[in-house]
């Protein structure tokens, strides 16, 4: 199997906006539980995001990279979707940590 750089990077940038749409699909999905379970969360994306781009020579603020994984502005979607975790959801988060 040949590696193509151009070839992988779009399959790749395929794969991450198929990723983001589906966050936006689950907004009942919530950062606690994809860091339990995934070790990541959309937090950590954004930051992803930013690395990525600094490797790349761009500048990409982190609130902008957050509204990209979020597709608005983070404090409007923790407004509207974040939950307060519970005690499980935290205790399993702290056991992990």
């Amino acid at each position: 199997m040949t590696q193509n750089k151009q070839y992988d990077d779009g399959i790749e940038a395929a794969v991450f906006r198929k990723l983001l749409n589906h966050l936006d699909e689950r907004k009942d999905l919530q950062n606690i539980d994809l860091m339990n379970l995934a070790g990541f969360c959309r937090n950590c994306l954004s930051k992803w995001y930013v690395e990525a781009a600094n490797e790349q020579g761009e500048s990409v603020e982190y609130e902008s990279a957050r509204e990209r994984v979020y597709g608005m502005p983070y404090l409007k979607w923790k407004e509207k979707y974040q939950l307060e975790a519970s005690h499980e959801q935290l205790q399993e988060f702290n056991n992990q940590n």
